[in-house]
């Protein structure tokens, strides 16, 4: 067993019940876990490794994404897709995407995580529903283990083609007993639901103009065979999706996820930009989480969510960065701000959401949507993930009276330390446990392969 101290931090965002933030702050770590918080004076002066950040640092439990789709950030501003809503874009993209294959899921899942863990996400939850070409979610899990990031992989698909009156082309859907044999075998294959895990299984049929309702009810069926596997799907995107919903099922979004089985603790849905009121109470009254995308949904024009009016009901909420060929970026301490800024705008109300409760939606939320208690907040027995960003930087010129508030009001891109189940995977700004400049060379060389096949 080894011991990690990082003491002397400027302030030491704990996220724990009350709250604090201790000045002149310090962790100790324990392999994985933390063993103390408190004041550098408090703590042991010394471990077997001591990284002393000299008082110019905010560390902050790691971010939580809960929404993204890895394999889109081979497809970043394509053109014909750059000013489309939601269906467009889709019907623009899965052309290119039936062209996907097993080495490109894996090196766009270390490119995803890679700007991940650089914005201090040190969780994060995928969501990977197209398999052409013999890809797997095995594909992404091994090269995601290799970069370091904690894992929530989930098994997305699609059975519902352009024949059938779903959206996607017939070419990218699989037959509903394979998609229910291969969730099994993930599940057996993969799943760790132990305190501390750093992989976990989520069944994620993609949405409701996607797969059939069986699927739905089916795959709830299956996961709640299991202990800790939760339910993931998009829903309420925009108006086209109520639309669909209407047209299709005769039902709002909110009343189609009840009668599949699709709300409870262990289920969260992506977006919900136009979830209604009753729905909302529903969501709140069941412990049904949400992912809130804000980019993502400005980008494609859906709207804005009431995260207010959500937090308001006690809905869990956490962040999704979505996919990078919506956003078209992975930046968490991006989506925080965006969060946080969104939501003043929406209620045109500048006291809507403070920086503090954006930061909050970052880390506790996320991991409440996540169905995690080791993950979010210091306390002794939590996991050890971190992230610390230094006070003396350009952006924070002038911000030094909050520094806490600064990390949300300021402009802020990239962490410098991150540590993920107590490893450094990110050192004074550089990544340690994969060469970045090759990566960006392999990817691009695959993004054009993709695009001209």
């Amino acid at each position: 067993m080894s011991t990690l101290l990082i003491k002397n931090i400027h302030t030491l965002v704990t996220m724990d019940t009350t709250r604090r933030e201790i000045r002149h702050g310090a962790l100790l770590i324990r392999d994985n876990v933390i063993e103390q918080v408190g004041t550098t004076s408090e703590l042991p002066e010394t471990a077997d490794e001591v990284l002393d950040l000299r008082d110019r640092h905010v560390v902050l439990p790691g971010f939580v994404n809960t929404h993204h789709h890895f394999f889109q950030t081979l497809t970043r501003v394509i053109p014909a897709a750059q000013d489309c809503s939601l269906f467009n874009w889709l019907q623009s993209l899965y052309p290119i995407w039936a062209n996907l294959t097993p080495k490109a899921i894996y090196i766009s899942a270390q490119v995803a995580a890679v700007e991940l863990i650089r914005s201090g996400c040190t969780t994060a939850s995928d969501h990977l529903y197209i398999y052409p070409n013999g890809s797997t979610l095995d594909d992404e899990i091994q090269a995601v283990q290799e970069v370091g990031l904690r894992f929530h992989a989930s098994r997305g698909s699609m059975s519902v083609g352009e024949s059938q009156g779903g959206l996607p082309p017939d070419s990218v859907v699989e037959k509903e007993a394979d998609i229910l044999k291969d969730s099994q075998r993930l599940i057996e294959q993969y799943h760790d639901n132990d305190r501390h895990s750093m992989l976990r299984i989520t069944l994620a049929p993609c949405s409701p103009f996607s797969v059939t309702q069986d699927l739905m009810r089916e795959s709830a069926q299956l996961a709640r065979s299991y202990s800790g596997i939760r339910l993931h799907t998009h829903l309420a995107e925009n108006k086209s999706d109520i639309d669909y919903s209407l047209s299709t099922f005769g039902m709002t979004p909110g009343d189609y996820a009840e009668s599949v089985g699709w709300v409870g603790e262990d289920v969260w849905h992506a977006h919900c930009v136009q979830l209604d009121d009753r729905a909302i109470q529903l969501f709140g009254r069941t412990g049904t989480g949400i992912a809130h995308c804000p980019c993502s949904n400005m980008r494609l024009a859906s709207g804005m969510a009431p995260i207010r009016k959500m937090l308001s009901h006690r809905v869990p909420v956490g962040l999704g960065v979505d996919g990078s060929a919506s956003n078209d970026t992975s930046n968490l301490l991006n989506e925080a701000r965006t969060a946080f800024l969104m939501a003043r705008v929406r209620e045109l109300d500048a006291s809507a959401m403070t920086a503090r409760e954006a930061l909050e939606l970052a880390t506790l939320g996320g991991a409440k949507v996540l169905g995690r208690d080791d993950i979010g907040s210091f306390a002794p027995g939590m996991s050890a993930d971190l992230i610390a960003i230094n006070l003396d930087r350009l952006e924070f010129a002038g911000a030094l009276h909050d520094p806490v508030a600064a990390m949300i009001f300021c402009q802020v891109n990239t962490v410098d330390y991150s540590f993920i189940n107590g490893r450094r995977v990110v050192d004074q700004g550089r990544v340690t446990t994969i060469d970045v400049e090759k990566l960006i060379e392999t990817h691009n060389q695959i993004a054009q392969q993709l695009i001209e096949a």
